[in-house]
């Protein structure tokens, strides 16, 4: 059965300092999910375990990645976060496709925490 998010959702993200429960933008467009370089440092998350290219709307660059644990919709996905520095973005984490595959639907419409 497929899981509906709207494109915000709340997150929760388990790391090994703290867990943190942040509004994420849901981003069909992106292979990866990306997290916050302050927020994954705050929670704990790491060490880097690869870098790797990463082309973005800014242009091309190198990106650490580090495995979290992201709760979205009552699941839990351990996956490969691409760092980022997202301070001056509306979203600390961007939610990609390598969480998207494992059956979620975009609903535009849907308001994130509607169930």
């Amino acid at each position: 059965m497929k899981t509906v998010v709207g494109f915000e959702e709340y997150v929760t993200v388990l790391g090994k300092k703290k867990t943190k429960k942040v509004l994420a933008r849901i981003d069909t467009g992106a292979t990866r999910t990306s997290i916050d370089t302050a927020l994954a440092k705050t929670l704990g998350l790491g060490p880097v375990v690869r870098y790797m290219k990463v082309t973005s709307s800014h242009g091309t660059s190198m990106r650490g990645l580090v495995v979290a644990r992201i709760r979205i919709a009552n699941r839990t996905f351990k996956v490969t976060c691409a760092l980022s520095d997202r301070k001056n973005m509306n979203y600390s984490i961007l939610i990609g496709r390598n969480i998207l595959k494992h059956d979620f639907v975009v609903d535009s419409a849907k308001k994130a925490g509607d169930s």
